[in-house]
């Protein structure tokens, strides 16, 4: 029996800052699925197989991308022959809202992937139309229901793999990297005034801040990090603000690496970063002040996690880090990769997604 899916998204580009993953999602998608048509914003760089079909609804204004969506939608319910078995929305409840119209008299289900904090309105409004709700754990999305279904992130894990042996890569200084969008709720002051206090203590350690900025705000948090570690004597010569790396460069960054250092603030729903997983499958430990991550950093060679905004914690932490063998850091990683490939892995992710579409086409 022919199972076609149709994915619903914002871009499809492997050289977006934020939104490249799409691109492997839909890789694997393709792997198990017999078609699967894409409707989105924009169409850039890929190397999606044959059988995935690409339709694009970009559009000047608002109104103008809503009703291009509304119609490129309906194209592709008919004929009924190659109507598809399932709408999986990618991240944007506002595209359920929109399409509910059209899929709901047809009987066509609805699969929302969302793994974000803000329960907001177009989500609220959105998960009643919706019959499957799918989400790295029951902890990343941020309202109770029980069409939710956790099938972990869907980490590339050969694109993100280790390379070298880290044992002897782990000498010298302590070498640690954040990722992500200068936003306030990232935690990077935290993360300079742990870095103050651990090298006050005489631990000889550099940090690595790359990430793109997005809004207005996220550039003026961005100037103000660099005014602030230019007027620091222990910072000026240890932290550096640079630019996003397109992610094919993300390995080999992250191979020169002893730790990825994130300091998320605490929200509604603690989101689980993709980065963080990225970064274990590439046997990098994670040193984390995220709650939901506790399970995933808990029994490791070395204590990785620490409490939310606390400098104090995290500066002991990384003393901790410094002082490990490289043997004990090496071991710390091989577990994370580990766990990522049991249970975060994009074609485990996949293998959920193909059987959740199989089960609703039984229904």
């Amino acid at each position: 029996m022919t199972r076609r899916l149709l994915v619903v998204t914002q871009k499809v580009d492997a050289e977006h800052p934020v939104l490249a993953q799409t691109v492997d999602l839909l890789r694997e998608l393709a792997a198990r699925l017999d078609a699967v048509d894409v409707l989105c914003d924009s169409v850039g760089r890929h190397d999606l197989p044959a059988n995935v079909r690409l339709r694009t609804f970009g559009s000047g204004t608002r109104l103008g991308r809503g009703l291009l969506f509304t119609r490129a939608l309906a194209a592709s319910l008919l004929p009924r022959a190659v109507r598809p078995d399932a709408v999986l929305v990618h991240m944007v409840p506002l595209f359920v809202l929109l399409a509910a119209p059209l899929l709901k008299p047809l009987r066509v289900p609805v699969l929302l992937w969302y793994t974000h904090w803000h329960p907001s309105r177009s989500l609220r409004l959105a998960l009643p139309l919706v019959d499957v709700v799918l989400s790295v754990s029951p902890g990343s999305f941020p309202l109770p229901t029980p069409k939710l279904q956790a099938t972990g992130h869907a980490i590339d894990v050969a694109r993100f793999a280790p390379v070298g042996s880290r044992a002897e890569r782990h000498r010298g200084g302590l070498r640690l990297l954040a990722l992500g969008r200068t936003a306030r709720w990232k935690g990077y002051d935290t993360m300079l005034d742990a870095l103050e206090l651990a090298v006050e203590r005489g631990c000889d350690v550099h940090l690595e801040i790359r990430g793109p900025q997005l809004t207005p705000d996220e550039r003026a948090h961005a100037a103000e990090l660099r005014s602030r570690v230019a007027a620091s004597e222990r910072l000026r010569t240890r932290v550096g603000l640079e630019p996003a790396l397109p992610r094919e460069a993300l390995p080999a960054l992250l191979a020169g690496a002893d730790a990825l250092l994130s300091a998320t603030q605490p929200r509604e729903t603690e989101t689980l970063d993709k980065v963080v997983y990225e970064a274990a499958a590439c046997e990098v430990p994670v040193v984390a002040s995220n709650s939901a991550l506790a399970e995933f950093l808990g029994g490791l060679p070395l204590e990785l996690s620490f409490a939310p905004r606390d400098a104090e914690q995290l500066a002991e932490r990384l003393v901790e880090l410094a002082a490990a063998s490289p043997e004990v850091r090496a071991a710390t990683g091989a577990e994370l990769r580990r766990r990522v490939v049991a249970g975060h892995s994009v074609r485990s992710w996949a293998d959920a997604v193909a059987a959740t579409v199989a089960r609703l086409g039984q229904e």
